[in-house]
């Protein structure tokens, strides 16, 4: 049975799971009052039945690969099953590759047999796996059917299974970012080791290409990682500039002063430039905003003063600006319009006027939600990769000019990690590092949002 059809069948078998169960409850019913309504025990039929079918599907498709190349490698000679790790990947591709291309006549027998047994197991295993999966289906159903009872308190249950859910959905994600953390802080740490943490948060060239070699002084490696840091300030500052005045102002005038009509038109229109993939960005920073730049700053003179490149971090912090726009905009603009009406009507009522109570009201209200539109718009421009390979460049440049080119710790994150390297040179290691600063100054910026908020919020109560 396909995937697509275990799947329609699993639907099927939910829907039949949800009517029996009601039907079972209004035909026990009788005299006596249900505890809940028909419905909530129809649903817990359902969750009764999803859960061990789920739950027996997931067991399944991990531990079934690992058993299909557990009985492969036995069609195979003795000395091939006690090979390494890395012969034994190679040798199963052989095998799967066999098993489906039915041309190859030129492998040896056991190899042959081998592919043979693994087409048979796959077959077998995708019907047992629905016999499995749609029966224990069928038994949870079935021992939620015969439990149903007028005293049976259906939607306590109920609900208590969805809180456990949430609950699960919430550890699942508090989890993640622990994982997250703690890979990168390990690797970091192994990168410590080898490069002082001085050096590295307090060095001014960043030059890891001859990181290949243990000698970290005859090789010409540094990893002062200033320039990268300075870099990314600057990019991301010039965007802010660009995005926050903008898509404050435009969500105030959205908001407060639009007729509805032009709203419902104007919004949409700012939000699609969130949808524009950023690669397009790049090439209308590389192609268009950077030379254009680069042409009126050498009509200007400035080439004869300061560097002026063509690629540089003012035209990928324009485009970048324009980019978050919508960050701001729409979020501000949604907060803005939860505002209650009640507190505009009571300072216009006291004779403030629009422009008044927007400043002293509506905006401090609406502060928290502000804060947070800027901070993701923050973080964006400082993780942005795209637009700054195409526009400013890979030189770790430590300047102020945002005319000159100038790179970014995203885009050195990548440069490191291209390429076959390995896991145990200060190169790629480096990059593990950088990720950890990134983390650290999210957190940062993160903290600081919250005191902000917090302080006005005060004020404003």
């Amino acid at each position: 049975m396909s995937a697509s059809v275990l799947i329609v069948c699993m639907g099927l078998m939910l829907l039949a799971a949800f009517t029996l169960g009601r039907g079972r409850s209004l035909s026990v019913r009788g005299e006596q009052r249900l505890n809940s309504l028909p419905y909530f025990y129809g649903m817990l039929t359902v969750m009764w039945s999803a859960l061990p079918g789920v739950a027996m599907l997931g067991l399944w498709l991990i531990f079934d690969d690992n058993v299909i190349e557990y009985v492969a490698m036995q069609y195979l000679p003795a000395d091939m099953r006690s090979v390494d790790d890395g012969e034994r990947s190679l040798i199963l591709n052989q095998i799967y590759n066999l098993a489906y291309d039915q041309g190859a006549t030129l492998a040896p027998d056991y190899m042959v047999s081998a592919a043979q047994a693994v087409n048979r197991m796959e077959s077998h295993s995708r019907w047992l796996m629905s016999v499995v999966v749609l029966s224990s289906m069928a038994i949870g159903a079935g021992l939620m059917w015969l439990r149903i009872s007028p005293a049976l308190k259906a939607r306590e249950r109920l609900e208590k299974w969805f809180r456990t859910g949430l609950q699960l959905c919430s550890m699942i994600a508090i989890l993640t970012t622990i994982g997250i953390l703690l890979s990168v802080l390990f690797e970091s740490l192994r990168f410590f080791r080898q490069v002082p943490v001085t050096e590295f948060l307090f060095g001014l060239d960043w030059s890891p290409q001859g990181a290949f070699h243990a000698d970290q002084a005859s090789s010409g490696m540094r990893f002062g990682a200033i320039p990268l840091f300075a870099g990314t300030l600057m990019i991301a500052a010039i965007a802010l500039v660009i995005a926050v005045p903008t898509g404050l102002m435009s969500a105030i005038y959205l908001s407060e002063y639009a007729p509805s009509k032009l709203r419902a038109t104007v919004k949409p229109l700012i939000e699609i430039l969130a949808g524009v993939p950023t690669v397009v960005y790049g090439f209308f920073a590389a192609l268009t905003v950077a030379p254009f730049i680069r042409d009126l700053a050498t009509s200007m003179g400035l080439d004869q003063w300061v560097a002026v490149s063509s690629e540089s971090a003012l035209a990928a912090g324009l485009v970048m600006g324009i980019m978050i726009i919508p960050f701001v905009s729409s979020l501000a603009d949604d907060v803005i319009n939860a505002v209650p009406q009640s507190l505009r009507d009571g300072s216009l009522g006291l004779g403030a006027t629009q422009s008044e109570t927007i400043k002293q009201v509506v905006i401090p209200a609406a502060l928290p939600g502000i804060v947070g539109g800027v901070l993701l718009a923050a973080s964006r421009a400082i993780g942005e990769t795209m637009i700054v390979v195409m526009a400013a460049g890979l030189a770790a440049n430590l300047t102020a000019n945002p005319l000159d080119s100038v790179t970014t710790v995203t885009v050195q994150i990548v440069t490191l990690l291209v390429g076959d390297q390995e896991f145990d040179s200060p190169k790629t290691l480096a990059a593990f590092a950088l990720g950890l600063m990134l983390f650290l100054v999210t957190l940062a910026l993160n903290y600081l949002a919250l005191h902000v908020v917090r302080k006005y919020r005060e004020q404003y109560e």
